[in-house]
């Protein structure tokens, strides 16, 4: 009896299954066994069915399963139009497209779909470099930044630029500077500032469009290291931009691209102390007309106004167990980044300045599970970005960790490694800046 109790038991089974998925075209209210000596159809009653016996004899001659139950998703995609089927493009409609929209349109395309659209038609590329284009660019609101880095085997100028919205690296064929070893120390409008080895020479390009110039050299020579600071006259780069160094001496010179040439402002304020302290890990950041220079004695922070030509200082302690620290900007306020060690125990770490009490306040840190992989590690830790995303190089014997992290929703992000097309060898990051990707800005 138990036995026969199972077997209806799993009969039942079987017809709740065949009600499910194939009742749909021939429903059978109940179960039936094929009958291979009588060629019947038999149910669980022993009462003969022959109607269905033709149907499901087929079935099984031809191999073929039971008709299926078609999910939701399979009847939608027969209700929808054919994705793959395109309509013809009447040239009288097209023609007369607003060219304002067009443009509109092009511009909130990732920068590299833009570079695509270029090579189009010759109207294409020139639509893509004029002021209405350049407007429209700009006005798109947050758009990521770019990196442009140097790769540690620079003899030749190896650059690679860092695109996070896609996660891609791309390798420019042409040096953009002659054949000196030069560095990205500023950038800003979607330009970016080269400076060579030497400190004299100064280069300003636009690394999307591979345009180069070389601008005058300083009316004072400066053999120490400098500071190098820039910002925009206005909203784009076509309404000129200014670039600043500083040397531990007190020396500076601010060059002013509308009148392409050096001027000395005037002097430090007696209040401030000679020679000065910067901290030359740390690029300036640039709020406005305002430049931030980090100082290391004492610990704080140096301001120059461009358009008044006022500085400020500001002496504001780091927070304790702080090492490899740099100055960062995001929505004008400004922040500060850092790697906080204590015994074998590593941490990146981010602070904001309060305003009122010019003190540093923890905003955020890098997760814990990330920084088990530098316990006991002597980390060093360089920022090549200070603007709104921040690109950090993490480097110990042996290893080499770059992440990004986006001070708009606190996002950490490990970047992809650095390879050269057609090679397999993992390329070093030796310096960088962030700089915001404009196909129409002119150097």
């Amino acid at each position: 009896m138990g036995e026969v109790a199972a077997l209806r038991q799993l009969v039942g089974e079987v017809q709740e299954l065949w009600d499910l998925y194939g009742a749909h075209s021939h429903p059978l209210p109940r179960w039936y066994l094929l009958d291979f000596e009588h060629g019947s159809i038999k149910d669980d009653n022993c009462r003969a069915r022959t109607g269905y016996n033709s149907e499901l004899l087929k079935i099984m001659e031809a191999n073929q399963s039971p008709p299926r139950k078609r999910s939701r998703r399979d009847r939608n995609r027969e209700k929808a139009p054919n994705s793959n089927s395109t309509e013809e493009m009447k040239e009288e409609i097209w023609s007369e497209f607003p060219r304002d929209l067009f443009e509109t349109v092009i511009a909130r395309l990732p920068v590299a779909a833009i570079f695509r659209f270029r090579t189009v038609c010759r109207k294409w590329n020139s639509m893509l470099g004029s002021d209405i284009f350049s407007q429209q660019f700009s006005e798109v609101p947050n758009r990521l930044p770019w990196f442009y880095t140097i790769t540690h085997e620079n003899a030749n100028n190896n650059v690679a630029m860092y695109d996070p919205s896609l996660k891609k690296w791309h390798h420019p064929s042409v040096p953009l500077a002659p054949a000196k070893i030069v560095i990205p120390v500023a950038a800003a409008g979607g330009l970016v500032c080269l400076l060579d080895l030497s400190h004299r020479n100064f280069y300003i390009c636009n690394p999307l469009t591979q345009s180069l110039k070389e601008i005058p050299r300083r009316s004072v020579q400066a053999w120490s290291r400098v500071a190098v600071g820039m910002v925009m006259n206005g909203a784009t780069s076509n309404e000129g931009y200014k670039v600043m160094w500083l040397g531990n001496d007190g020396n500076y010179e601010l060059y002013d691209s509308t009148k392409n040439v050096w001027s000395w402002p005037g002097t430090f304020p007696p209040g401030i102390k000679l020679p000065l302290a910067l901290n030359f890990r740390s690029q300036p950041v640039a709020v406005g007309s305002m430049l931030y220079f980090m100082c290391a004695e004492p610990e704080g922070v140096l301001s120059y106004d461009v358009s008044t030509g006022i500085w400020r200082q500001f002496v504001i302690p780091l927070p304790l167990h702080l090492t490899d620290h740099t100055l960062a900007e995001f929505q004008g306020r400004v922040m500060l980044v850092g790697l906080l060690c204590k015994n074998a125990a590593t941490c990146v770490c981010i602070w904001e300045l309060q305003k009122m009490t010019l003190l540093w306040k923890e905003v955020d840190r890098m997760p814990n599970i990330w920084c088990l992989e530098f316990y006991g590690k002597h980390m060093k830790m360089t920022c090549l970005g200070n603007s709104g995303l921040l690109m950090l190089s993490l480097k110990a014997k042996r290893m080499n960790r770059l992440v990004t992290y986006n001070l708009l929703n606190k996002e950490w992000q490990k970047v992809p490694d650095c390879m050269l097309p057609c090679s397999r060898k993992k390329q070093w990051i030796a310096c960088g800046t962030a700089f915001s990707p404009c196909p129409s800005a002119l150097a």
